[in-house]
This record gives structure tokens, C-alpha cells and sequence, in this order.
């Protein structure tokens, strides 16, 4: 008998978001997010915008979900407020579809890794709330760490070290990192207000604001993110075990859907 037939690899898909670009409309995906699905053992799919009638069959393609970040904001008309800082960005063509599709993706058991405004859609679509402005909080740092400085940072000093997240124990990142504490970057000025109904966290930064958190309920590996572990993630020790923990679920979720590979039958003589 000869061996099975190699298993196609898993396929994770990517959100996009939507930017004007030298006065061309553009679907846009930072590299990388798309390098982070790659450390994860898994090809990238970057999608734009879908209707919310076409997201089963999208998903029926895939084997994995990463949201990503964005400079964009979550319009605050899905959790029921009005703008507060008009010249902040929004994206209202990738709300209307990724909302819809992280309750999708839970719903499923779909692996599922939020970044950052990923994270904060998942709250979001599930019934929570945003702060817009976490520096005008009382009792909360300014998480937008050097991205607030108007003389123009470095890319490495945006993403550079910012402060520390403590884990809650018993959840799925104590047993991804058992350390406990660790460093992470930090680039966001919107971040969660209430935790939608059902949601765990994770982890917390230093002034307690929630830096992660999973729905325990969902089939299937989810783990939502505010801090940016794509980031240089090849060098990162935490990062990889994030990555591969995400990467062995989309693995395990492709062989479930996929089932068992034929077998070649052997070749007769002639």
C-alpha cells in the first residue's frame, strides 16, 4: 500500500481593510499579519470585504480566521455611542463584515486569533462595549504608547516594549504561557469597556485594563488579542507559542472537516 496522499495545507483567512491609496481605492493587509499565519504552519488567504449572506460559503473554504489590526477604529454606532474624536479613522466597509463574521467563525469552532482592532470587533459583535479614548479614562494609562507622539516615530519605537500583562489563571493563555508575565507592545487608543456576556479574560495590563480574552463556550480555539504579537513574532518567545497553539487548532480543524485522505490503491503489473 503506498502512503496516503499528502494533506493540502490549511488555509487562514485574513481580513483587509479599506484605504484610498495614491487616489486608488485598496483592500489592505499589513505583511505582517501575513507572515504571523505563515509562522503558524498555515497558507494566508487575504479577502476583502464580503456580504453577510456569502460568509457561510467563504467560510466553508477555511480552516482558520485572523483579525487583524488596523489604524481604522470600530464605528461607534455598533455599541451605541456617537464619534468622539472626528479625526480619528474609520472603516465602516470592514465593520459591516467582519462582525458578523466573528460570530460566524465562533459559532462554527473556527480557529480564530484577534489583533488588536480584531479583538475589539469580537467584543463588539458579541454584545460589548469600547472605550474610544483609554487616555482619558480615569485610572488607565495612555495605552497609544510612541503612535501618539506627533514627531513622527520609528516603526520600531512604535512597536517597542510598552509594559507588562499579568495572565489570569486557568484560562487558555496560563497554559500557553505559564511564566505568568510577560512584556508586550502597545499601539491602541480604543480598547474594551464591558466585556461582552460570555467572555473570559485572560490577561490584564498593569492599570487592569483587559489585554486579552477568549469565549470558553465557542467549539473551537479563539484568543483575542490587544497588544500586537505578529509583531517581529519569529524573535518573540511568547508570540511563537500564540502562533503555534493558533496553527495546531487550524491543523486539527482542516482533519476534522476534511476527514481521513483515500489511499492509493497498488498499481497492478503489466
Amino acid at each position: 500500500m503506498h502512503p496516503p496522499f499528502p494533506a493540502p495545507p490549511p488555509l487562514v483567512l485574513v481580513s483587509s481593510c479599506n484605504k484610498v491609496l495614491a487616489g486608488h481605492p485598496s483592500h489592505t493587509v499589513g505583511r505582517k499579519y501575513v507572515d504571523a499565519v505563515r509562522l503558524a504552519g498555515a497558507l494566508p488567504l487575504i479577502a476583502p470585504p464580503f456580504a453577510e449572506a456569502q460568509l457561510p460559503g467563504l467560510l466553508d473554504q477555511v480552516h482558520g480566521l485572523l483579525l487583524t489590526g488596523s489604524p481604522s477604529n470600530v464605528h461607534p454606532a455598533h455599541f451605541g455611542e456617537g464619534v468622539h474624536d472626528e479625526g480619528l479613522p474609520l472603516d465602516p466597509e470592514r465593520d459591516a463584515w467582519t462582525l458578523p463574521l466573528a460570530r460566524l467563525a465562533l459559532e462554527r469552532g473556527l480557529p480564530l486569533l484577534a489583533i488588536c482592532r480584531g479583538a475589539q470587533e469580537v467584543n463588539v459583535a458579541l454584545g460589548g462595549t469600547l472605550h474610544q479614548a483609554v487616555q482619558e479614562v480615569p485610572g488607565y494609562d495612555d495605552h497609544r504608547g510612541a503612535s501618539a507622539r506627533g514627531d513622527g516615530p520609528s516603526v520600531e519605537e512604535v512597536y517597542a516594549p510598552a509594559h507588562d500583562v499579568a495572565v489570569e489563571p486557568g484560562g487558555l493563555l496560563a497554559r500557553l504561557l505559564p511564566e505568568g508575565r510577560f512584556t508586550v507592545n502597545s499601539i491602541h487608543g480604543q480598547g474594551v469597556n464591558r466585556l461582552a456576556p460570555g467572555l473570559r479574560v485572560e490577561a490584564r495590563a498593569p492599570d487592569g485594563f483587559v489585554e486579552a480574552f477568549t469565549q470558553p463556550s465557542a467549539p473551537g480555539f479563539n484568543l483575542c488579542v490587544q497588544w500586537h504579537p505578529e509583531w517581529q513574532a519569529a524573535g518573540n518567545p511568547q508570540s511563537m507559542r500564540i502562533l503555534r497553539a493558533f496553527g495546531d487548532a487550524v491543523h486539527m480543524y482542516r482533519d476534522r472537516v476534511r476527514g481521513p485522505l483515500p489511499r492509493r490503491e497498488p498499481t497492478l503489473a503489466r
